[in-house]
């Protein structure tokens, strides 16, 4: 059995305020949330590829899930956090490299709100694409 390498980091990545150790295992950096935009990146690892050697489509799922929450948590100044109700995936194409993921509010409410994001090669084309509703924990 396989194990995967462990990150030597002293103190977790802050997550825009929070500390979410799986995002930080597989490498997320956190750009910006605010405005009701996020942006996050991954440099692709060999351990995020599926058996084709592009990034693996739960990792995919998590970037855009993840880019959508933050974008809705960035205009509650009190949220907690933001919880995943539903969202929808669609994979256009195979993701390998430098993945950037942003996350936009479409509709704010006071408990659910309407999300979107878009996963993008280094050539700046859009390899997966997401719609999500997230209601706020306050």
């Amino acid at each position: 059995m396989q194990t995967l390498p462990t990150k030597n980091v002293s103190t977790p990545q802050d997550f825009f305020g929070l500390t979410i150790p799986f995002l930080d295992f597989i490498g997320v950096i956190p750009e910006y949330a605010e405005g009701g935009k996020s942006r996050i990146r991954v440099d692709l690892r060999p351990e995020l590829h599926n058996s084709f050697q592009v990034a693996h489509g739960g990792l995919i799922m998590t970037l855009l899930d993840f880019a959508m929450a933050a974008a809705a948590r960035s205009m509650h100044e009190q949220a907690l956090g933001m919880i995943t109700i539903d969202m929808t995936v669609s994979f256009m194409r195979p993701s390998t490299g430098i993945l950037i993921v942003e996350g936009k509010l479409l509709k704010s409410g006071k408990t659910v709100n309407y999300c979107e994001a878009e996963a993008l090669n280094e050539a700046g084309e859009v390899t997966a694409k997401a719609l999500g509703s997230f209601m706020l924990r306050r």
